[in-house]
């Protein structure tokens, strides 16, 4: 029996979930939403910097649709890249100008001051200084939180996705069509698994950099929705394709904070140890090439020099008032780690950012099993193909949550609550006590593999060792996950594991390098 049942259960609370729980709620749907943690600041959406794409006084789709399939090197849907250009400033406009409205930056004259990032032809993101996502997930979490028809499940972590081929009693369900039912979810204050059922189940489960050593990502941010939907054998495609931002802090201590893209867009160059541009060797646009050309650009340059980092250089091309006015986040965390933006370049190194592939879904977030839909970084789309454009991240979120909502709303508002078979109750077979050491090692030998044999430069050798390393590591994590008490770290840990395999053997599976897939050999 469940503990809970809807007609929507959003897995995930960024800019994607929130969003589509927003919008389901608004058409009369009940919603529940599941979040990891009790804090808004543990998401993608909370800690991006640069903004999120509108559109410019000039600009036009066509513009934007060129921009992103030349970013995608070739490997973007058009249809996608067609339906976010479009229909994207009018959902912006309805979602965070009107029902949950952010005070984004303006001019002198009041009208928005866009800005310009990598690989985009017109200025045309809209943001909140440089801390523009803690906005707009502050926005969307307090518009969720006055509609009544929400319930926030805070501090559960994503157990399994429950469907008829593998949480039912019926032996006849495995001759029906795979179904999502809903999800287990772990209170993580009580160790109490709970049967949240639904109509529809979204994963918004966002990012997964946690499992590299060096990554831009918060500490929520392990992959499990991603390793959920492959045990519900769900589709999931273009894993290769992970891209790693070019500028993070490189400063002992400093946790890869992040250097925003738009810091370059305002006019900033990337210079070497001796501060000369190096840029022009790479690309036609220098700083401003798309982020996997960055990226490799930067990891050659300290590679054949043998430096620990390079530097960005924004004291040379904006003064220091309107450095600090424009950048003050970033600034106050240079200030703090002893280096004074406004008067001296920054030290930068890459970092695993972003997921360009994950659970294939079509153009409304669906997915290849019935009633389950995936939206934001979780899900692949097909926007970002090979390496996304900037800024573009949080407008897909938005986008294909919107439209995955009405869609979820045409299909079950019909449909009975009695739709839903009686599932099996959580087997609590784990008594074993958890040892966090061998939890962080195991977590410490899988960021470590993924860095050296699964990050910016690959090849057949290092990839094939990564793959028997990380079987082993899966065999034994399993072995322990079965015996011991469930805890979120133990469930972090497992799904971390699995995601590593699935983006080590999607970069195995393909030789050919293209955007942030980079195959040496």
């Amino acid at each position: 029996m469940a503990d809970a049942d809807f007609d929507l259960l959003v897995i995930g609370g960024g800019i994607a979930g929130n969003s589509a729980a927003i919008r389901a709620a608004d058409n009369g749907l009940s919603v529940a939403v599941v979040t990891k943690t009790e804090k808004a600041a543990d998401s993608n959406t909370y800690n991006a910097q640069g903004g999120i794409v509108y559109k410019a006084v000039d600009d036009k789709p066509a513009l934007l649709i060129n921009d992103i399939l030349v970013a995608g090197a070739g490997a973007s849907l058009p249809q996608a890249a067609r339906i976010t250009a479009n229909e994207g400033p009018e959902i912006v406009e309805k979602m965070l100008l009107d029902e949950a409205p952010v005070d984004f930056d303006r001019d002198k004259s009041g009208e928005f001051d866009r800005t310009e990032e990598a690989a985009h032809s017109k200025r045309r993101i809209l943001h909140k200084t440089d801390i523009t996502g803690r906005y707009i997930e502050q926005a969307l979490i307090k518009r969720t939180k006055e509609l009544p028809n929400i319930k926030l499940f805070t501090n559960c972590t994503l157990v399994d996705l429950l469907t008829n081929h593998h949480h039912v009693d019926n032996p006849l369900s495995c001759y029906e069509d795979n179904r999502c039912l809903g999800a287990y979810v772990l209170d993580n204050s009580s160790s109490v698994v709970k049967i949240i059922t639904a109509k529809a189940t979204m994963l918004a489960t966002g990012g997964l950099g946690q499992i590299y050593l060096h990554t831009t990502n918060p500490t929520v941010a392990t992959g499990e929705g991603l390793a959920a939907a492959y045990r519900a054998q769900t589709e999931i495609i273009n894993m290769e394709y992970v891209q790693f931002h070019p500028t993070t802090l490189a400063v002992s201590g400093a946790d890869s904070f992040l250097i925003s893209e738009s810091v370059r867009g305002e006019g900033a160059v990337l210079i070497d140890y001796d501060k000369k541009p190096f840029m022009k060797r790479y690309h036609h646009l220098e700083s401003l090439a798309p982020r996997d050309i960055v990226a490799r650009a930067i990891h050659s340059e300290m590679t054949e020099h043998h430096w620990p980092y390079v530097y960005l250089d924004i004291a040379s091309y904006m003064k220091p008032d309107e450095i600090r006015k424009r950048f003050p986040t970033i600034w106050e965390k240079c200030k703090k780690h002893g280096i004074d933006c406004a008067y001296e370049p920054i030290p930068v190194v890459p970092a695993a950012h972003f997921s360009c592939g994950g659970v294939r879904t079509d153009l409304y977030g669906r997915t290849t099993v019935s009633g389950l839909y995936a939206v934001g970084e979780v899900a692949c789309t097909g926007l970002h193909g090979a390496n996304r454009l900037a800024s573009t991240s949080m407008l897909e979120g938005l986008v294909f949550g919107y439209r995955a909502a009405d869609d979820i709303t045409k299909r079950v508002k019909n449909r009975s609550a009695g739709d839903i078979p009686s599932i099996r109750p959580w087997s609590y077979t784990g008594s074993g006590s958890i040892d966090n050491a061998l939890i962080f090692q195991d977590f410490i030998t899988l960021k470590y593999i993924m860095w050296n044999y699964v990050g910016l430069i690959r090849n057949s050798h290092r990839l094939g060792r990564a793959i028997n390393d990380l079987r082993h590591l899966w065999q034994e994590t399993e072995e322990f996950y079965r015996n011991a008490h469930l805890t979120r770290e133990i469930v972090e840990l497992r799904g971390a594991i699995q995601t590593g395999l699935i983006i080590a053997r999607a970069a195995w599976q393909n030789p050919t390098s293209r955007g942030c897939h980079f195959r040496k050999d």
